[in-house]
Protein backbone atom coordinates (compact mmCIF):
# COMPACT_ATOMS: atom_id res chain seq x y z
CA UNK A 1 0.00 0.00 0.00
CA UNK A 2 1.43 3.34 -1.04
CA UNK A 3 1.57 6.14 1.52
CA UNK A 4 0.30 8.83 -0.92
CA UNK A 5 -3.15 9.76 0.35
CA UNK A 6 -4.78 6.34 -0.15
CA UNK A 7 -8.57 5.93 -0.16
CA UNK A 8 -10.33 3.28 1.91
CA UNK A 9 -13.93 2.19 2.23
CA UNK A 10 -15.19 0.42 5.35
CA UNK A 11 -18.21 -1.87 5.15
CA UNK A 12 -19.81 -2.41 8.57
CA UNK A 13 -23.56 -2.06 8.33
CA UNK A 14 -24.72 -2.99 11.85
CA UNK A 15 -25.64 -3.72 14.55
CA UNK A 16 -25.11 -0.79 16.94
CA UNK A 17 -22.65 -2.61 19.18
CA UNK A 18 -20.77 -3.99 16.19
CA UNK A 19 -20.50 -0.53 14.64
CA UNK A 20 -19.02 0.76 17.90
CA UNK A 21 -16.60 -2.18 17.97
CA UNK A 22 -15.42 -1.34 14.44
CA UNK A 23 -14.34 2.22 15.31
CA UNK A 24 -10.91 1.29 16.79
CA UNK A 25 -9.97 -0.53 13.55
CA UNK A 26 -10.85 2.60 11.59
CA UNK A 27 -8.88 4.75 14.05
CA UNK A 28 -5.86 2.44 13.66
CA UNK A 29 -6.12 2.76 9.88
CA UNK A 30 -6.13 6.56 10.14
CA UNK A 31 -3.07 6.50 12.40
CA UNK A 32 -1.25 4.47 9.75
CA UNK A 33 -2.35 6.77 6.91
CA UNK A 34 -3.01 10.20 8.46
CA UNK A 35 -3.34 11.80 5.04
CA UNK A 36 -5.64 9.11 3.69
CA UNK A 37 -9.40 9.15 3.20
CA UNK A 38 -11.65 6.68 5.01
CA UNK A 39 -15.31 6.42 4.05
CA UNK A 40 -17.89 4.10 5.62
CA UNK A 41 -20.99 2.24 4.42
CA UNK A 42 -23.45 1.71 7.28
CA UNK A 43 -27.08 0.97 8.06
CA UNK A 44 -29.03 4.29 8.02
CA UNK A 45 -29.99 3.72 11.67
CA UNK A 46 -26.35 4.23 12.68
CA UNK A 47 -25.27 6.83 10.13
CA UNK A 48 -25.49 9.72 12.64
CA UNK A 49 -23.16 7.86 14.97
CA UNK A 50 -20.58 7.21 12.25
CA UNK A 51 -20.72 10.87 11.21
CA UNK A 52 -19.39 11.69 14.70
CA UNK A 53 -16.28 9.54 14.17
CA UNK A 54 -13.73 12.23 13.48
CA UNK A 55 -11.48 10.13 11.22
CA UNK A 56 -14.30 9.21 8.80
CA UNK A 57 -14.91 11.22 5.64
CA UNK A 58 -18.08 10.37 3.71
CA UNK A 59 -20.81 8.19 5.21
CA UNK A 60 -22.95 6.12 2.84
CA UNK A 61 -26.25 4.95 4.37
CA UNK A 62 -27.04 1.51 2.94
CA UNK A 63 -30.25 -0.19 3.99
CA UNK A 64 -30.19 -3.88 3.00
CA UNK A 65 -33.90 -4.05 3.86
CA UNK A 66 -34.77 -1.38 1.28
CA UNK A 67 -33.93 -1.89 -2.40
CA UNK A 68 -34.08 1.84 -3.25
CA UNK A 69 -31.75 2.85 -0.40
CA UNK A 70 -29.29 0.11 -1.27
CA UNK A 71 -29.30 1.00 -4.97
CA UNK A 72 -28.82 4.71 -4.22
CA UNK A 73 -25.80 4.04 -2.02
CA UNK A 74 -24.28 1.66 -4.56
CA UNK A 75 -24.71 4.17 -7.37
CA UNK A 76 -22.98 6.88 -5.32
CA UNK A 77 -20.05 4.58 -4.67
CA UNK A 78 -19.75 3.52 -8.30
CA UNK A 79 -19.94 7.16 -9.41
CA UNK A 80 -16.81 7.88 -7.36
CA UNK A 81 -14.97 5.16 -9.26
CA UNK A 82 -16.15 6.50 -12.61
CA UNK A 83 -14.80 9.95 -11.67
CA UNK A 84 -11.41 8.42 -10.99
CA UNK A 85 -11.79 8.38 -7.21
CA UNK A 86 -11.72 4.61 -6.88
CA UNK A 87 -10.75 3.12 -3.54
CA UNK A 88 -7.39 1.52 -2.96
CA UNK A 89 -9.09 -1.04 -0.73
CA UNK A 90 -12.54 -1.92 0.59
CA UNK A 91 -12.44 -3.60 4.01
CA UNK A 92 -15.42 -5.72 5.04
CA UNK A 93 -15.56 -5.76 8.84
CA UNK A 94 -18.92 -7.54 8.86
CA UNK A 95 -18.25 -10.89 7.23
CA UNK A 96 -21.69 -11.62 5.81
CA UNK A 97 -22.62 -12.52 2.25
CA UNK A 98 -24.45 -9.22 1.78
CA UNK A 99 -21.53 -7.14 3.06
CA UNK A 100 -18.97 -9.11 1.06
CA UNK A 101 -21.01 -8.79 -2.14
CA UNK A 102 -21.40 -5.05 -1.56
CA UNK A 103 -17.67 -4.68 -0.86
CA UNK A 104 -16.71 -6.48 -4.07
CA UNK A 105 -19.26 -4.62 -6.21
CA UNK A 106 -17.66 -1.26 -5.44
CA UNK A 107 -14.87 -2.14 -7.86
CA UNK A 108 -11.87 -1.28 -5.67
CA UNK A 109 -8.35 -2.47 -6.38
CA UNK A 110 -8.51 -4.74 -3.32
CA UNK A 111 -11.41 -6.27 -1.40
CA UNK A 112 -10.33 -7.46 2.05
CA UNK A 113 -12.17 -9.66 4.53
CA UNK A 114 -11.73 -12.21 7.28
CA UNK A 115 -10.55 -15.75 6.66
CA UNK A 116 -13.08 -18.56 6.76
CA UNK A 117 -12.87 -19.42 10.46
CA UNK A 118 -13.74 -15.85 11.46
CA UNK A 119 -16.74 -15.46 9.16
CA UNK A 120 -20.34 -15.82 10.30
CA UNK A 121 -21.19 -16.78 6.71
CA UNK A 122 -18.17 -18.66 5.27
CA UNK A 123 -19.32 -18.25 1.66
CA UNK A 124 -18.51 -14.53 1.98
CA UNK A 125 -14.82 -15.30 1.46
CA UNK A 126 -15.35 -15.98 -2.24
CA UNK A 127 -16.05 -12.27 -2.80
CA UNK A 128 -12.74 -11.11 -1.31
CA UNK A 129 -9.54 -10.66 -3.26
CA UNK A 130 -7.64 -11.11 0.02
CA UNK A 131 -8.46 -12.70 3.36
CA UNK A 132 -6.77 -12.19 6.72
CA UNK A 133 -6.71 -14.42 9.77
CA UNK A 134 -6.48 -12.09 12.79
CA UNK A 135 -5.14 -14.95 14.88
CA UNK A 136 -6.43 -15.84 18.32
CA UNK A 137 -7.58 -12.36 19.25
CA UNK A 138 -10.52 -12.87 21.60
CA UNK A 139 -12.37 -9.59 21.34
CA UNK A 140 -14.08 -8.43 18.16
CA UNK A 141 -12.27 -5.08 18.49
CA UNK A 142 -8.90 -6.81 18.34
CA UNK A 143 -10.10 -8.96 15.44
CA UNK A 144 -11.05 -5.83 13.49
CA UNK A 145 -7.69 -4.20 14.12
CA UNK A 146 -6.03 -7.48 13.12
CA UNK A 147 -7.84 -7.39 9.77
CA UNK A 148 -6.13 -4.06 9.07
CA UNK A 149 -2.76 -5.82 8.92
CA UNK A 150 -3.55 -6.38 5.24
CA UNK A 151 -3.04 -2.65 4.66
CA UNK A 152 0.02 -2.24 6.85
CA UNK A 153 -1.53 -1.45 10.24
CA UNK A 154 0.67 -2.72 13.09
CA UNK A 155 -0.46 -0.56 16.02
CA UNK A 156 -3.07 -2.47 18.10
CA UNK A 157 -4.00 0.49 20.31
CA UNK A 158 -7.71 0.89 20.99
CA UNK A 159 -9.12 4.39 20.51
CA UNK A 160 -12.57 5.87 19.89
CA UNK A 161 -12.24 9.23 18.11
CA UNK A 162 -15.87 10.31 18.60
CA UNK A 163 -17.01 13.93 18.84
CA UNK A 164 -19.69 13.78 21.54
CA UNK A 165 -22.44 16.29 20.65
CA UNK A 166 -24.41 18.55 22.91
CA UNK A 167 -27.78 17.00 23.75
CA UNK A 168 -31.00 18.48 25.11
CA UNK A 169 -31.80 15.08 26.64
CA UNK A 170 -28.45 14.99 28.43
CA UNK A 171 -28.94 18.56 29.65
CA UNK A 172 -32.35 17.57 31.03
CA UNK A 173 -30.86 14.61 32.87
CA UNK A 174 -28.08 16.74 34.36
CA UNK A 175 -30.60 19.37 35.49
CA UNK A 176 -32.71 16.78 37.29
CA UNK A 177 -29.98 14.82 39.08
CA UNK A 178 -27.73 17.75 39.99
CA UNK A 179 -23.96 17.72 40.26
CA UNK A 180 -23.56 14.56 42.36
CA UNK A 181 -23.50 12.26 39.33
CA UNK A 182 -25.74 9.34 38.47
CA UNK A 183 -25.79 5.62 37.83
CA UNK A 184 -26.96 4.89 34.28
CA UNK A 185 -29.13 1.79 33.95
CA UNK A 186 -30.05 0.17 30.66
CA UNK A 187 -32.56 -2.68 31.15
CA UNK A 188 -33.40 -3.27 27.49
CA UNK A 189 -31.84 -5.47 24.82
CA UNK A 190 -32.95 -6.74 21.44
CA UNK A 191 -32.59 -10.35 22.62
CA UNK A 192 -34.88 -11.42 25.49
CA UNK A 193 -32.04 -13.69 26.56
CA UNK A 194 -29.86 -10.67 27.41
CA UNK A 195 -32.34 -8.87 29.68
CA UNK A 196 -31.89 -8.88 33.45
CA UNK A 197 -35.26 -8.55 35.27
CA UNK A 198 -36.46 -4.93 35.71
CA UNK A 199 -37.29 -5.54 39.38
CA UNK A 200 -33.66 -6.37 40.08
CA UNK A 201 -32.47 -3.24 38.34
CA UNK A 202 -34.86 -1.32 40.61
CA UNK A 203 -33.46 -3.04 43.71
CA UNK A 204 -29.95 -2.23 42.48
CA UNK A 205 -30.85 1.46 42.14
CA UNK A 206 -32.19 1.49 45.70
CA UNK A 207 -29.05 -0.18 47.06
CA UNK A 208 -26.69 2.18 45.26
CA UNK A 209 -28.59 5.24 46.47
CA UNK A 210 -28.31 3.94 50.03
CA UNK A 211 -24.61 3.06 49.75
CA UNK A 212 -23.32 5.78 47.43
CA UNK A 213 -25.97 8.48 47.39
CA UNK A 214 -26.24 8.17 43.62
CA UNK A 215 -29.56 8.46 41.84
CA UNK A 216 -30.15 6.24 38.84
CA UNK A 217 -31.28 7.24 35.36
CA UNK A 218 -32.98 4.53 33.31
CA UNK A 219 -32.51 4.46 29.54
CA UNK A 220 -35.11 3.05 27.19
CA UNK A 221 -35.53 2.64 23.48
CA UNK A 222 -38.40 1.71 21.17
CA UNK A 223 -40.61 -0.86 22.87
CA UNK A 224 -38.71 -0.61 26.17
CA UNK A 225 -40.60 2.16 27.97
CA UNK A 226 -42.64 -0.32 30.04
CA UNK A 227 -39.45 -2.05 31.25
CA UNK A 228 -37.94 1.30 32.21
CA UNK A 229 -41.10 2.21 34.11
CA UNK A 230 -40.90 -1.09 35.97
CA UNK A 231 -37.34 -0.33 37.04
CA UNK A 232 -38.39 3.08 38.36
CA UNK A 233 -41.39 1.61 40.18
CA UNK A 234 -39.21 -1.00 41.89
CA UNK A 235 -36.53 1.48 42.95
CA UNK A 236 -38.33 3.11 45.87
CA UNK A 237 -37.73 6.55 44.40
CA UNK A 238 -34.04 5.95 43.71
CA UNK A 239 -34.39 5.96 39.91
CA UNK A 240 -36.03 8.09 37.27
CA UNK A 241 -36.76 7.50 33.64
CA UNK A 242 -34.59 9.19 31.02
CA UNK A 243 -36.31 11.25 28.34
CA UNK A 244 -36.68 9.75 24.88
CA UNK A 245 -33.21 9.48 23.39
CA UNK A 246 -31.46 9.06 20.07
CA UNK A 247 -28.12 7.28 19.72
CA UNK A 248 -26.33 10.63 19.86
CA UNK A 249 -28.25 11.53 23.04
CA UNK A 250 -27.02 8.30 24.64
CA UNK A 251 -23.44 9.30 23.86
CA UNK A 252 -23.89 12.55 25.80
CA UNK A 253 -25.85 10.99 28.68
CA UNK A 254 -23.27 8.22 29.08
CA UNK A 255 -20.46 10.78 29.10
CA UNK A 256 -22.03 12.44 32.16
CA UNK A 257 -22.67 9.20 34.08
CA UNK A 258 -20.61 8.06 37.05
CA UNK A 259 -21.11 4.42 36.08
CA UNK A 260 -23.31 2.26 33.83
CA UNK A 261 -24.92 -1.13 34.46
CA UNK A 262 -26.33 -2.93 31.43
CA UNK A 263 -26.60 -6.20 29.60
CA UNK A 264 -24.81 -6.90 26.33
CA UNK A 265 -26.42 -4.32 24.05
CA UNK A 266 -25.62 -1.18 22.06
CA UNK A 267 -25.87 1.46 24.82
CA UNK A 268 -23.40 -0.54 26.93
CA UNK A 269 -20.82 -0.31 24.14
CA UNK A 270 -21.54 3.37 23.61
CA UNK A 271 -20.73 3.96 27.28
CA UNK A 272 -17.47 2.06 26.93
CA UNK A 273 -16.53 4.10 23.88
CA UNK A 274 -16.79 7.40 25.80
CA UNK A 275 -14.95 6.00 28.84
CA UNK A 276 -17.86 5.57 31.27
CA UNK A 277 -17.04 2.99 33.97
CA UNK A 278 -19.05 -0.18 33.37
CA UNK A 279 -20.51 -3.20 35.11
CA UNK A 280 -21.81 -5.50 32.37
CA UNK A 281 -24.19 -8.44 32.76
CA UNK A 282 -23.72 -11.38 30.40
CA UNK A 283 -25.88 -14.43 29.84
CA UNK A 284 -25.69 -16.18 26.45
CA UNK A 285 -22.82 -14.16 24.96
CA UNK A 286 -19.12 -14.15 25.82
CA UNK A 287 -17.79 -11.11 27.64
CA UNK A 288 -14.27 -11.78 26.41
CA UNK A 289 -15.55 -11.47 22.82
CA UNK A 290 -18.28 -8.82 23.08
CA UNK A 291 -17.84 -7.16 26.45
CA UNK A 292 -16.06 -4.13 27.87
CA UNK A 293 -12.48 -3.73 26.65
CA UNK A 294 -11.15 -1.64 29.53
CA UNK A 295 -9.38 -3.86 32.08
CA UNK A 296 -10.91 -1.74 34.85
CA UNK A 297 -14.48 -2.58 33.83
CA UNK A 298 -16.26 -5.58 35.31
CA UNK A 299 -18.31 -8.25 33.56
CA UNK A 300 -20.53 -10.67 35.45
CA UNK A 301 -21.05 -13.68 33.23
CA UNK A 302 -23.17 -16.81 33.38
CA UNK A 303 -21.94 -18.18 30.05
CA UNK A 304 -20.62 -21.35 31.72
CA UNK A 305 -24.10 -22.27 32.93
CA UNK A 306 -25.79 -21.22 29.68
CA UNK A 307 -27.25 -23.88 27.39
CA UNK A 308 -28.21 -21.50 24.57
CA UNK A 309 -25.05 -19.64 23.58
CA UNK A 310 -25.73 -16.78 21.14
CA UNK A 311 -29.44 -17.61 20.89
CA UNK A 312 -32.06 -14.89 21.17
CA UNK A 313 -34.29 -16.87 23.53
CA UNK A 314 -33.41 -19.19 26.36
CA UNK A 315 -34.36 -22.85 26.20
CA UNK A 316 -34.64 -23.04 29.98
CA UNK A 317 -37.63 -21.99 32.07
CA UNK A 318 -35.46 -19.22 33.56
CA UNK A 319 -32.78 -17.45 31.48
CA UNK A 320 -29.23 -17.94 32.69
CA UNK A 321 -28.77 -14.17 33.14
CA UNK A 322 -31.38 -14.42 35.92
CA UNK A 323 -28.80 -16.39 37.92
CA UNK A 324 -27.04 -13.07 38.55
CA UNK A 325 -28.27 -11.71 41.87
CA UNK A 326 -28.72 -8.13 42.99
CA UNK A 327 -25.99 -8.69 45.59
CA UNK A 328 -23.62 -9.83 42.81
CA UNK A 329 -24.16 -6.58 40.93
CA UNK A 330 -24.01 -4.34 44.01
CA UNK A 331 -20.65 -5.87 44.92
CA UNK A 332 -19.37 -5.39 41.37
CA UNK A 333 -20.48 -1.74 41.38
CA UNK A 334 -18.60 -1.19 44.65
CA UNK A 335 -15.46 -2.74 43.16
CA UNK A 336 -15.72 -0.67 39.98
CA UNK A 337 -16.26 2.58 41.89
CA UNK A 338 -13.26 1.77 44.08
CA UNK A 339 -11.14 1.09 40.97
CA UNK A 340 -12.09 4.45 39.52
Amino acid sequence: MNDHAPRFLIVRLGSLGDVIHAIPAVAALKRRYPGGTIDWVVDPRYADLVRLVTVVGSVYPFDPRGALSALTAWRRLRAEAVRGNEYDAVVDLQGLLKSALLARSVGARRTIGFSRRHLREPMARFFYSETVDPGDAAHVIQQGIGLMRAVGVDDPSIAFPIAVPRSDAADAVAARVGSSGYLLINPGAAWPNKRWPPGRFGALAAAIRERRGLRSVVLWGPGEEAAASSVVAASGGAAEQAPATSITDILAIATGASLMVSGDTGPLHIAGAVGTPIVALFGPTRAERNGPWSPADISISRIDQCVCHYERRCRRAQPCIDDISVDDVVAAVERRVAAR
